[in-house]
């Protein structure tokens, strides 16, 4: 069997990067891109090696500068392809993120484009008419600017109930990506678990992890569901701030778009 059918055959498991910065952070969710190299660097090994593990999958949500400015370079000098998922309404707006021009760049560059909503708002607070805009707005702007057709959607915070999906398909999304760490078969299906990659995420744990006998994701798994949990019993207010203490969250982070996953 060849490399290329192995790799159809393993099942991905999806992983969300956020921004990529040079200078120190203490904040969970920032890595530095000689950190995220090395994780492509992995990646790009264990493909080649054809890897009996886990597949690695990138994935950006938000949209910010960094990933063009930083990931885009690393990711073509492997030769990786990567998802981005935009706030769409932030793009060419707000201080930080990439403008149209930038995306078109990433988009000519083979990434794949998908959207991450309109105002990054959490989408179960959403009423019908917010939804539309959400969801509806983003993928028609994209599309417009970009000339391509949109069909991915990622979910800000991750937050989603049955109303939320039944949305997203009203609105032509034929694939929603989650933040709940598990992995995914092939042909993926109409929702797609994500692993939220932290900046104390060593590469010698992320090749580990990728070994599905490790049982480190099922680990993962436990934690996310007690999580789930917690949001519930706390309502996101107040899980957001206790997120935001744990995490170590910037004062701006607001404005740049993290919310609690």
């Amino acid at each position: 069997m060849s490399k290329e059918q192995l790799g159809l055959l393993q099942r991905r498991l999806y992983l969300l990067y956020h921004e990529l910065r040079p200078t120190p952070s203490e904040y969970s969710y920032l890595l530095a891109p000689a950190v995220f190299q090395k994780h492509i660097d992995l990646f790009a090994q264990l493909r080649t090696a054809g890897n009996h593990g886990l597949w690695p999958e990138v994935t950006f949500d938000d949209g910010h500068i960094s990933n063009f400015e930083y990931a885009l370079p690393i990711l073509q000098s492997r030769n990786l392809k990567a998802r981005f998922f935009i706030t769409v309404g932030w793009t060419g707006n707000k201080s930080g993120y990439m403008g149209w021009t930038e995306l078109r760049k990433l988009h000519e560059a083979g990434q794949s484009i998908g959207a991450h909503g309109w105002t990054h708002t959490l989408l179960t607070h959403c009423n019908e008419k917010e939804l539309q805009i959400e969801l509806g707005n983003a993928r028609f702007t994209l599309e417009d600017k970009l000339g391509t057709s949109i069909t991915t959607m990622s979910l800000p915070g991750g937050r989603y109930n049955r109303r939320v999906l039944a949305a997203c398909e009203e609105s032509g999304y034929t694939q929603v990506f989650t933040s709940e760490p598990r992995a995914e078969s092939m042909p993926l299906g109409a929702t797609v678990g994500r692993l939220n990659i932290r900046g104390d995420m060593q590469t010698e744990w992320i090749s580990n992890l990728l070994q599905s006998e490790s049982g480190v994701l099922a680990g993962l798994g436990r934690q996310y569901r007690i999580k789930a949990t917690a949001k519930t019993l706390l309502g996101d207010g107040l899980y957001e701030k206790l997120w935001a203490v744990l995490n170590r969250k910037e004062p701006d982070d607001d404005v740049r778009g993290v919310r609690a996953e």
